[in-house]
C-alpha cells in the first residue's frame, strides 16, 4: 500500500478548511432559500439551481465490489461531498470531492480521491402546465488531486446537457447527456467520451420520492468497452433542509462493479 503522501493531508485539510469557511458563512449570505433539493444519489443531474447566497452540502458513501475469477474481490469505499452555492437565480457553483477513497482487492490504496470544480446554469424554466421541460448545462473540470491508483493524476474537462420534466401522476424526468476529454497517458492525449443517463421519479408521499435510472458511457481509456448501468433509490426529506438519499446499482453490460451503495445526507443552510 503506497503511504500517504504530504499533499494529500495538504488537499485535505485545505478542502476541509474551504467546506467549513463557507459553511460558517452561509447563514449570512442566504435568505428565503428553498427547500432541499439534492442532485444526489442518482448519476443524473437535474436543471434546478440553489437559490442566491444559499449553500446545500451533499455528502455521502459509497460502497463498490466487483468479482475477479483469479484474483481476490476489488472493493472501493468512498467518502463523497458536493458543495453548491447559489450565485444567481439561475446559476451556481459546485465543488465536487471525494475526501477518502479506500481501496482493497487487487490495488490496495488509501487516499485523497478526484476533485472536480464546475457551474450550473439553467437557460429556460419549465413554466406551470407546460409541456417543454427545463434545459441547462453543466460544465467541469476534473483536477489531478487523485493520484493512480485512486485517481488518473490528469486533468479532464467536459460539458453535460441537462433536461428536467414535471410529468403527470407526481412523475418527474432528469435526463442528461455529455461529453468530456479523458486525458490518456500515452502520446494520444485525450480521449472523447459520451455519456448518458435517464432518472424517472415518482413522489411517494409528501417527503419521499424513488427513481429508477439507465446510465451509458463511452470508453474513458484505450480498448475498453461502452458500459450500460442501472440503479435505483430513494430520497427521503426529514425536514426543509434536510433529506435523506439511498441507492444500488449495477452494470447490464461492459466493465463495472457487480454491484454499487450509496447513502447520504443533504443539508441546506441559510435564514
Amino acid at each position: 500500500m503506497r503511504a500517504p503522501r504530504a499533499s494529500d493531508g495538504r488537499a485535505m485539510r485545505w478542502l476541509a478548511g474551504l467546506w467549513v469557511s463557507l459553511l460558517l458563512w452561509a447563514p449570512a449570505l442566504a435568505s428565503d432559500a428553498p427547500e432541499v433539493a439534492p442532485d444526489r444519489p442518482s448519476v443524473s443531474t437535474s436543471t434546478q439551481t440553489i437559490a442566491p447566497g444559499g449553500v446545500q452540502l451533499e455528502s455521502g458513501i459509497q460502497y463498490a465490489s466487483t468479482h475477479q475469477a483469479t484474483a481476490p474481490d476489488d472493493r472501493q469505499g468512498t467518502v463523497q461531498a458536493t458543495l453548491r452555492v447559489g450565485l444567481t437565480p439561475r446559476l451556481e457553483a459546485r465543488l465536487e470531492g471525494a475526501p477518502l477513497v479506500w481501496l482493497r482487492g487487487t490495488e490496495e490504496d488509501t487516499g485523497f480521491g478526484d476533485l472536480s470544480v464546475g457551474v450550473k446554469y439553467r437557460f429556460l424554466n419549465q413554466a406551470e402546465g407546460a409541456w417543454r421541460p427545463s434545459l441547462g448545462v453543466e460544465p467541469f473540470v476534473k483536477l489531478p488531486s487523485a493520484s493512480p491508483p485512486i485517481g488518473s493524476g490528469r486533468t479532464d474537462f467536459g460539458i453535460t446537457g441537462l433536461i428536467s420534466w414535471d410529468l403527470p401522476r407526481d412523475l418527474h424526468l432528469d435526463a442528461n447527456a455529455g461529453v468530456a476529454a479523458i486525458s490518456q497517458s500515452d502520446p494520444d492525449g485525450f480521449l472523447v467520451q459520451a455519456t448518458t443517463s435517464a432518472s424517472l421519479s415518482k413522489n411517494i408521499t409528501k417527503g419521499l420520492s424513488v427513481y429508477v435510472e439507465l446510465f451509458f458511457a463511452s470508453p474513458a481509456e484505450h480498448g475498453d468497452r461502452n458500459s450500460l448501468g442501472f440503479d435505483t433509490g430513494a430520497v427521503y426529506l426529514l425536514t426543509r433542509r434536510l433529506a435523506l438519499d439511498a441507492a444500488v446499482g449495477t452494470p447490464l453490460t461492459g466493465r463495472g462493479p457487480g454491484y454499487v451503495m450509496r447513502a447520504g445526507l443533504s443539508v441546506l443552510f441559510g435564514r
